[in-house]
């Protein structure tokens, strides 16, 4: 390579990175990556509800602990089509009205054995709409959990590059 086209690329390397400082001194995550609002308050908190009714925390990590509940929000808001997004909104403020005309209070403020029964009975209902977000909830959840760092590397022992590298060995030949 010529020493002045080498000189030339480390100029306009240094110069990009005195740049760069005032280039991103603005810079916020929701500018790079905006957040589409699919739920509002209330159904966040009756989708992380369901999350922890799923898979609750009892004695190890649960769905809550692990993000579960964040990783749908952004999941349904970015990965499904509007039809899911609003069967979904609309389950969660069905099952919202459920826990208050049979308990008195909110999905989320329900015991375990409550809410349970409450999901039981949108899994075995007659309408599809029910029984298929009761379903795409659930595998969302398991998915979620468990591909969640925390279980993959911490629980399951999972290793990205199997085995360990020994650089120098003597070989026997």
């Amino acid at each position: 390579m010529n020493r002045r086209d080498t000189i030339k690329a480390m100029m306009a390397a240094s110069g990009s990175l005195i740049a760069l400082p005032s280039w991103a001194e603005g810079w916020i995550a929701d500018d790079v990556f905006p957040q589409k609002n699919v739920f509002d308050s209330l159904s966040e908190d009756t989708l992380s509800a369901v999350a922890d009714t799923i898979i609750p925390a009892g004695n190890s990590i649960g769905a809550l602990s692990v993000g579960v509940d964040k990783f749908l929000v952004k999941l349904f808001a970015d990965c499904y089509e509007k039809d899911v997004q609003d069967n979904v909104n609309a389950q969660l403020s069905g099952l919202e009205q459920v826990a208050r005309s049979l308990h008195g209070k909110a999905f989320k403020d329900c015991d375990q054995s409550q809410r349970e029964e409450m999901l039981l009975a949108l899994s075995r209902s007659q309408n599809s709409s029910g029984s298929d977000f009761f379903k795409l909830v659930k595998s969302e959840t398991i998915r979620g959990f468990s591909t969640s760092r925390e279980v993959m590397v911490n629980h399951l022992k999972f290793r990205q590059i199997p085995g360990h590298y020994y650089g120098c060995v003597d070989v026997n030949a």
